[in-house]
């Protein structure tokens, strides 16, 4: 839901259809419009499972957000139990990402090439176990009053760090939750350092995929893509971060997320 500065509630749910929408919506959060967000229920799980298999699909491959950022995946579980007592002969199987965002879709595209190639779904759930601490993701914010509400750091940090145009630098760590690794001063430090950081965990393979993410501002996000395409030699696809996501990072933050031949270092 958004807030608006009288206490006005607009509720967003399903809102999104083009991508107007989310330059929209981070406008609105740069007005100082807030974002309230909420884990998605088990009502929900259901509805979207049961819509499945009323398709006649039977099996199932779900891919969840980190549980270190929402326990989404006990609320899939339990709506999984619902299912298998009107539906016994379907059977849903969970990853839990330590991801989310352009994480999760990194493991949903392995998923689809690994289907397509005719890969079982056991053998499936197994590589993308396999891979998640493969996931490198590299935020950074530039306003850190979003990280600030979020608890991330405490109202004083984030009133100087703003001042001074600080720019931390979080990962996912190894637990799937988010950490403040480090701080850089302004953008140009900061998009060196992740470059560098990014080089040096080297890339997969056999399964590499790279992308960079933006709460609303492209022409920040083409910025990295330019050094981290002259660092690799590979151009990542830009995508736009979803709200819910972009609601605790806030406008103007950039993630630069691929598959590593290293795991997680924290």
């Amino acid at each position: 839901v958004l807030i608006d500065k009288s206490g006005n509630i607009t509720d967003c749910l399903d809102c999104f259809k083009e991508e107007k929408d989310y330059y929209d919506y981070y406008d609105k959060l740069r007005s100082g419009i807030i974002a309230k967000t909420s884990i998605l229920s088990e009502e929900a799980h259901y509805n979207l499972f049961k819509n499945m298999v009323e398709k006649g699909i039977k099996t199932i491959l779900h891919v969840c957000q980190s549980y270190g950022l929402s326990p989404t995946l006990d609320r899939a579980k339990d709506a999984y139990k619902r299912i298998s007592e009107a539906y016994p002969d379907v059977k849903i199987y969970f990853v839990e990402s330590s991801s989310t965002t352009v994480g999760e879709q990194m493991l949903v595209r392995k998923a689809i090439e690994m289907r397509d190639s005719g890969c079982s779904v056991e053998e499936t759930q197994q590589k993308l176990e396999s891979l998640k601490m493969h996931l490198q993701h590299y935020l950074i914010v530039s306003d850190l009053m979003f990280l600030k509400r979020g608890g991330r750091i405490s109202g004083p940090k984030a009133m100087i760090g703003s001042l001074l145009k600080v720019r931390p630098i979080i990962e996912f760590n190894k637990q799937g939750k988010l950490d403040i690794i480090r701080k850089e001063m302004g953008e140009k430090k900061a998009f060196s350092s992740v470059v560098a950081e990014g080089l040096e965990m080297g890339k997969l393979p056999d399964s590499f995929q790279m992308y960079i993410g933006h709460t609303g501002n492209k022409e920040m996000a083409e910025r990295l893509c330019a050094k981290v395409e002259e660092a690799f030699g590979y151009k990542p696809e830009i995508r736009l971060i979803g709200p819910i996501i972009g609601a605790h990072l806030g406008p103007d933050a950039v993630a630069y997320a691929f598959i590593s031949d290293k795991e997680r270092l924290y």
